[in-house]
């Protein structure tokens, strides 16, 4: 599976204006990882838990928040195709 999907997934909602600002910049965060020069798997896993950690915010739009479960499931589908 590519990223390709994934990062158009979080540019979605870095551009959202409608999510709040500690959100997109979480989702900032995951994608600098995702493009970081680690191995891939410590950078899935990275992105991972960034995402994982905003996941219960109470301020996110419940369809930000479907947005990066299903990123979340891309990643991890991802890791395990690594292994």
């Amino acid at each position: 599976m590519e990223l390709k999907h994934v990062f158009e997934l979080l540019d979605k909602i870095i551009n959202d204006r409608t999510v709040p600002k500690n959100i997109r910049k979480a989702v900032e965060d995951s994608k600098a990882v995702l493009n970081s020069n680690d191995t891939p798997e410590v950078r899935i896993s990275t992105a991972i838990h960034i995402l994982d950690e905003i996941i219960n915010d109470p301020n996110m739009p419940m369809y930000t928040r479907t947005q990066i479960w299903n990123i979340v499931s891309m990643l991890e589908e991802r890791r395990r195709e690594l292994n």
